[in-house]
């Protein structure tokens, strides 16, 4: 029997409500503020993602490791040209760097990459 159930991941960032309306709206997951600082998003089946508001919040740097991306989200996609599209039209905004052509790397509102991959 596994120890924990329901794995979290808590993005760091300055405006938790925007990003997890942000990741809400891209995934079409539950926005909801369970408590005075974080606010998260919850799929029907389970899986979730949280945001936390930190002070000096510095932007990930990638590819570049002065200011590490820690981490990062790869989503499936069926059209890299209209998810793109899709949620720039959301607030993220396509990375300069490019090293594939099966997925996109994006940003997200708070500079966090993520990447956009076929399924």
């Amino acid at each position: 029997m596994a120890i924990a159930r329901f794995p979290v991941v808590v993005l760091d960032c300055p405006d938790p409500e925007a990003l997890a309306r942000f990741y809400g709206a891209m995934l079409e997951w539950e926005v909801s503020h369970p408590d005075g600082e974080w606010w998260a998003i919850r799929a029907e089946y389970g899986d979730s993602i949280a945001f936390q508001q930190v002070d000096g919040y510095r932007v990930p740097q990638w590819p570049g490791q002065e200011h590490p991306q820690q981490m990062h989200l790869d989503v499936v996609v069926d059209d890299l040209e209209v998810a793109e599209a899709a949620v720039i039209g959301l607030g993220a905004r396509r990375h300069e760097h490019q090293p594939g052509t099966t997925f996109r790397v994006m940003l997200d509102p708070a500079g966090h990459p993520f990447c956009l991959c076929l399924s």
